[in-house]
Order: C-alpha cells, then structure tokens, then sequence
C-alpha cells in the first residue's frame, strides 16, 4: 500500500548529459558559506552515512562548506522540529527518508513533516533482510520456521521507520509472533544481529556495505519489488511467499519558504552531482538507485506519499477497546 517511487529515467538522462557537459565549469554561487545537514541517524545509519559521503563530492557544485549534525532522539522528531524552526535561507537541510513521515503520523509530534519543505530527491534504497554468517538461517523460510516455532526476534532501525513498516507487514503476511526490536540508528542495529541477539535485521544495503565485504552478514531477501541488479540471486519477499514489497526514497527537506533561487541552486546540482563518475562509483557501490526528483515533483510526492502511509496505518490500526 506504500507509494511506489517512480524512477524519472528520461529526465535523469537528460540532466546527466547536462552535468557532463559542466563537469569543468566552477561550482555555483551560493548565499551561505556553511550548509548544515541534519540527520536524526545515530553514526553509521543510512542516512548518515549518505550525506558523509555525498558531501565529499558536493562541493563541486555549490560553492560552500558542507558539515553533517546527527539530531537523534524521537525517531526523527526532535530533527523536525530543528528544521522547522530555522531561517529559510539555505544554510540547514534534513535528511528525509519515509521515516519523517512514519514518526509524524504515529507520534503525533510538535512539528511534523508538513512543517519542513522537501527540497529534491536523490536515491531509491534497497531495503534487505539480513543475519550474521554464522547464524542457522539460511534463507527466509528458515526464518519463518524458526518464528513459528519460537517466536524470535527480528530487528529494525527505529520505530517510525518504513523498515519497521516492512518488518510487521512480513510478520503477519506469515503469520508469526515475532518481537520487532526498534533501534535509534542502522548501526546499533547492525552490532546486535553480529552478536547474535537479534536473529535477522531489515536495513538498507549501504549500511552493510563493510559486513558484506567482510563475510560478517548474510543476505536473505529484498523488500524491493524487483531483484536488485548488483545481487541477481538474492530472492524478492513476495518470490519467497509473502506478499509484502516496499521502496524507500532519500531526498533533502528545508525549512518552510526557502527562496526560489536557493531551490534553482539544488536543482541544477543535484543532476550534475548523480552524474559524476567518482560520485557515481561511490553510490552505485552502496547499492542505491538515482531517482531525481526536483522541487515541485518531489513535494507531490511526499504529500502523496504521506496521504498513502496514514490511510494503510488507520486500515491496520487494531480496534480501539
């Protein structure tokens, strides 16, 4: 029932062809010096880790410096309201992933994602289950198995997260009473599964980048629609017997009234950026997919996106005594 993201593959080949062709040219001018980016990840989370990197390459295109500031604490709450309370000048941005929207239908905060302005999107994630190399579970049956006989324990980033979300879904799509185990960042959640405390994980591949190269992790299944092209073996969810599929989109939000020419800014670099062949190297290693979404689209999306997600959760929401 989420919204599926919609790749704009002619767009983003058009802007790619325009990115190449400035490749040299002087990044843009830009009316700060400093650019915060906010992230309600913990250190090692999805999110932070793509602005610590897409940062790295940034610079070529807007002419300021790019520093990342982890707000955790309310799934995404306490980063919201950050932001919603910031000068609309272009010096502070959040990280926006399904999460902003999940925190804000569930808890009810404060501030919520109608109270920050998306500004573009960048990537579609793969989201994946995952255990330890060691672990018993060879494939997700085997989890299922093991659910239904012990109940078991299954873990996600936090809990307003679209993992969370895909982690009930495939909990009663089988029918088991597993414990879904909410943590405040990927990589608290990842140290738990290696332990053993936890028997699979659901996250995103870029967060595994590290346990993957090193054998610690083992791949089970994607919540992706389709297989992923960089893991042509890897099982979908539904091809395993459960129909339960979901796509996560990474984009950027800002405070509320951002200028015309502070949006035009992002808009001509986020292109060039996804086109950059270092930049390019560096995202398709994590496995994340470049869906573009200017302004304008992306601010439809997330409206629809949230209307979506509030109409499942009232559909799935159990009786009120």
């Amino acid at each position: 029932m989420l919204t599926k993201i919609k790749a704009a593959s002619v767009a983003f080949i058009a802007l790619g062809v325009l990115a190449a062709n400035q490749a040299n040219s002087e990044p843009a001018a830009y009316p700060q010096k400093v650019v915060t980016l906010v992230t309600h990840s913990s250190p090692g989370g999805g999110s932070d880790i793509f602005l610590r990197e897409m940062i790295k390459h940034l610079g070529k295109y807007i002419k300021a410096d790019f520093v990342v500031e982890n707000i955790s604490g309310g799934s995404g709450a306490k980063a919201m309201s950050h932001l919603a309370a910031a000068k609309p000048d272009g010096s502070i941005f959040y990280a926006t992933t399904p999460t902003y929207i999940y925190t804000s239908i569930q808890s009810k905060p404060d501030k919520s994602y109608k109270d920050i302005e998306p500004l573009v999107n960048f990537f579609a994630d793969a989201e994946v289950i995952y255990t330890r190399t060691e672990s018993p579970f060879k494939s997700l049956k085997d989890v299922i198995d093991h659910a239904k006989a012990k109940q078991g324990r299954w873990g996600v980033a936090n809990p307003a997260s679209l993992e969370r979300q895909a982690a009930e879904k495939l909990k009663k799509a089988a029918g088991v009473g597993a414990a879904i185990v909410p943590h405040e960042g990927g990589g608290d959640l990842i140290i738990n599964v290696l332990n053993g405390t936890l028997d699979i994980g659901v996250g995103e591949i870029q967060e595994l980048r590290a346990q993957l190269e090193g054998q610690k992790v083992r791949l089970l299944a994607t919540f992706n629609s389709n297989r992923l092209v960089t893991f042509p073996d890897l099982p979908t969810v539904k091809e395993s017997g459960y129909d339960v599929a979901v796509s996560k989109f990474r984009g950027l939000a800002g405070p509320k009234g951002m200028s015309k020419d502070v949006i035009a800014i992002w808009e001509k670099a986020v292109p060039q950026l996804l086109a950059d062949p270092e930049y390019k190297k560096v995202y398709g290693d994590a496995r994340l997919a470049p869906d573009f979404m200017p302004h304008d689209q992306y601010a439809k999306f997330i409206a629809d996106f949230g209307a979506t997600a509030e109409a499942a959760m009232k559909e799935t929401a159990p009786p009120k005594p």
